[in-house]
């Protein structure tokens, strides 16, 4: 079978992106959970965070279905939706459109460059929720707004919510963020455990300065990886929570693959998040795969670069030395 893709990436957190709606692939979700585990493999294949497949929509502009490297489907991922928007704008020749995601329909348009000679595009993460049954985190209460889980750590105050995936935030210092702690507390939490038993997505908060955070993330399903949309949308709520920055301004969003920009809009009780930054195309490629019993056969016939991440490289660069200022 012949498999044209795009291999892409939000801030370093990369995809392989397939187009199901012009090709009958007939993939089902076991073929997709195969080619998440035998693709994103760095090892042996053409190495990814996850898939991202589109699909036809009756309810948007497209649909979109993200498969974790591990073989497991994630609800929502604000880096892949930007570059999944960015290819159903190109296709459709729009600027803004609809994104079908499990939970909700959700807007991504084209936004001015965060740098120069960046494509840009701006999503919408929600709904946003911080009752403890919708992570779920089992705790005899309804919501935990910076508060201490003595059962985690008797150092660390932290925050659940759900975007719509579930994610646990602490603001940190840069020792606690140099430490082990975030891998401890992590791996524990996404391994068999009673407080979270779909395990979490982990985030570590720094505050720089005013308008400007660092966030490192441990994500469900993948481990560490350069960013996460989702906990930096979240991560940002949180700090205008605490009061450490404002509501509907733009928050610089710093993590180990680049810059973003986060805004959290507050309208009653309800809470909505723009995430912007780079869409990245690195290259096209057609691949063999062969489906069979002994696992998945894949062939590399064709490969063509884009030759965008020399620009984003620049971006990387603004970043790093911003970063060494704290």
């Amino acid at each position: 079978m012949l498999i044209d893709l795009i291999k892409c990436h939000g801030s370093n957190n990369d995809f392989l992106l397939i187009d199901e709606s012009d090709r009958n692939y007939k993939f089902d979700d076991f073929k997709r959970r195969d080619l998440a585990l035998a693709l994103c493999d760095r090892e042996n294949s053409l190495g990814a965070d996850g898939i991202l497949f589109i699909r036809p929509s009756k309810v948007a502009d497209a649909q979109y279905r993200i498969f974790n490297s591990d073989g497991t489907e994630a609800s929502m991922c604000g880096n892949g939706l930007r570059c999944a928007g960015r290819y159903v704008c190109e296709k459709l020749g729009v600027d803004e459109a609809v994104i079908e995601t499990m939970k909700a329909n959700l807007k991504v348009r084209k936004h001015e460059e965060v740098f120069s000679g960046i494509p840009t595009y701006q999503v919408e993460i929600s709904p946003v929720t911080f009752d403890l049954n919708d992570l779920p985190l089992n705790l005899d209460q309804d919501t935990l707004i910076q508060e201490r889980i003595p059962a985690l750590s008797e150092e660390l105050t932290f925050t659940a919510l759900a975007v719509p995936n579930p994610h646990l935030t602490a603001v940190v210092s840069k020792d606690q963020l140099d430490s082990d702690l975030q891998t401890e507390l992590s791996e524990k939490l996404n391994q068999p455990n009673d407080l979270f038993p779909d395990g979490v997505n982990v985030s570590f908060i720094r505050l720089l300065e005013k308008g400007s955070i660092f966030v490192r993330t441990f994500e469900r399903g993948v481990g560490y990886t350069n960013a996460c949309g989702t906990a930096m949308s979240a991560s940002t709520l949180v700090t205008c929570l605490m009061n450490e920055n404002e509501y509907d301004q733009p928050i610089d969003v710093y993590n180990n693959g680049g810059m973003v920009q986060c805004a959290v809009h507050k309208e009653g009780e309800t809470f909505t998040i723009d995430l912007i930054g780079n869409a990245t195309f690195v290259y096209s490629a057609q691949i063999d795969i062969d489906f069979n019993a002994d696992g998945i056969l894949t062939e590399i016939l064709e490969q063509e670069d884009f030759n965008e991440d020399l620009q984003y490289e620049k971006l990387q660069e603004h970043a790093k030395k911003y970063l060494s200022r704290f």
